[in-house]
């Protein structure tokens, strides 16, 4: 079985996405990696700071806005860089 190597820049990405989430094992099962590797990669940055003052109700609406798009933002991301990791493959993936 091959080992598989991940750059920093998906594993960045991945330990981003799992915070938005608020779930390791959903985006580690969507990106198809083991739960206990995005587990070691989350504890290996600082998680991101939680805010401290209650906000208003439309503060709250624009931070969940923003945290959705950022997600989308990721999702995004990861596929093109799993479209470009596939694409060097070795022709087992292409259409021809």
């Amino acid at each position: 079985m091959n080992k598989r190597v991940f750059d920093e820049s998906f594993k960045q990405m991945a330990v981003e996405l799992s915070y938005a989430r608020g779930s390791v094992k959903e985006v580690a099962q969507e990106l198809g990696i083991d739960p206990a590797r995005l587990s070691k990669w989350r504890n290996r940055v600082q998680a991101p700071a939680q805010p401290a003052a209650e906000l208003t109700a439309e503060q709250k609406e624009i931070k969940r806005l923003q945290k959705e798009l950022k997600e989308a933002q990721l999702e995004r991301d990861i596929l093109k860089k799993a479209i470009s990791i596939f694409s060097k493959g070795d022709g087992r993936y292409t259409d021809s």
